[in-house]
């Protein structure tokens, strides 16, 4: 009787470790199904900036910097005097923040050479750069995006595909030793709401996913 009780004890011993075994498979295939429908509709796109265009300010005519108005970091607004040249008043051409400015009084500068840089901040985009065989085909103006900052970690933000470059970042076709073409790098810029996420700041390195 008791080797009869300790038979049916290891028989459902092994049925729960065999149900046990069935169950985990099942979840794993279930989440691997679910990790497999999220990416597979997304494009990663993991080299991504946040950044606004450069607007460089030069003078009309050549002349020795005289003075400087601002500093880097500073804010200013459309038309505020940066630096004179000569007897040429140098001005924002829109509301922004300086990123650079000469300080070289007394320095010659000519209609070629800037003496500020500035950024609008109104302007700031995730300018994101892929391959050609990475998914870029899938990409299309209008598509949603998410992406993450570097500096803050997992929180995710949103925004909406504005722009795809027409041209590739490289400027020839180059051919590595084997023959194989190596493939071009394509930007895509990705619009946000800059009151909403207003701790975003040009330079930051950001990672994006862009929804097909």
């Amino acid at each position: 009787m008791e080797n009869k009780e300790k038979k049916m004890a290891n028989i459902s011993r092994n049925k729960i470790i065999i149900i046990s075994t069935i169950l985990l498979v099942v979840i794993a295939l279930i989440a691997g199904f679910a990790y497999w429908k999220v990416t597979s509709a997304r494009v990663y796109v993991e080299k991504s900036t946040i950044s606004a265009p450069v607007i460089s300010l030069y003078p009309a005519t050549s002349g020795t910097l005289q003075e400087v108005f601002v500093n880097v970091g500073d804010y200013v607004e459309i038309n505020a005097p940066i630096a004179r040249i000569g007897n040429e008043l140098i001005k924002a051409k829109s509301a922004g923040m300086i990123l650079s400015i000469n300080t070289n009084i007394g320095g010659a500068f000519g209609s070629t050479t800037a003496v500020a840089t500035m950024i609008n901040p109104t302007e700031l985009k995730v300018v994101g750069e892929t391959q050609e065989d990475k998914g870029l085909r899938y990409i299309k103006v209008g598509q949603q995006a998410i992406f993450t900052v570097d500096a803050f970690g997992s929180k995710k933000y949103s925004g909406v595909v504005e722009e795809i470059s027409p041209t590739s970042n490289a400027g020839d076709i180059v051919f590595n030793i084997s023959g194989t073409r190596e493939e071009s790098d394509f930007n895509v810029k990705i619009r946000f709401d800059i009151n909403q996420y207003p701790e975003l700041k040009n330079g930051m390195s950001a990672k994006l996913w862009i929804y097909k």
